[in-house]
């Protein structure tokens, strides 16, 4: 059983790597200032792609953190 749930964090700890890299910076430039930073894209930034991939990067937080707890236990 220890050594499944370690594969599995070892899995997870990949795939957060690798989300948390692919995600673009948050900086939005000179444009906030002015509120031109407001354009469709942002306002409706949830559904896409970049905010698919927040929810995910916060659903492997939450495993990386539990499996990382229940490996911790010793039993």
């Amino acid at each position: 059983m220890r050594i499944f749930l370690t594969i599995i964090f070892m899995l997870v700890c990949v795939a957060l790597v690798v989300i948390v890299l692919a995600q673009q910076g948050k900086d939005a430039g000179l444009g906030t200032i002015g509120g031109i930073g407001d354009t469709y894209w942002g306002k409706n930034k949830a559904r896409s792609m970049e905010g698919k991939l927040v929810k995910f990067t916060k659903l492997l937080a939450v495993l990386f953190l539990l499996l990382a707890v229940i490996l911790n236990l010793n039993f």
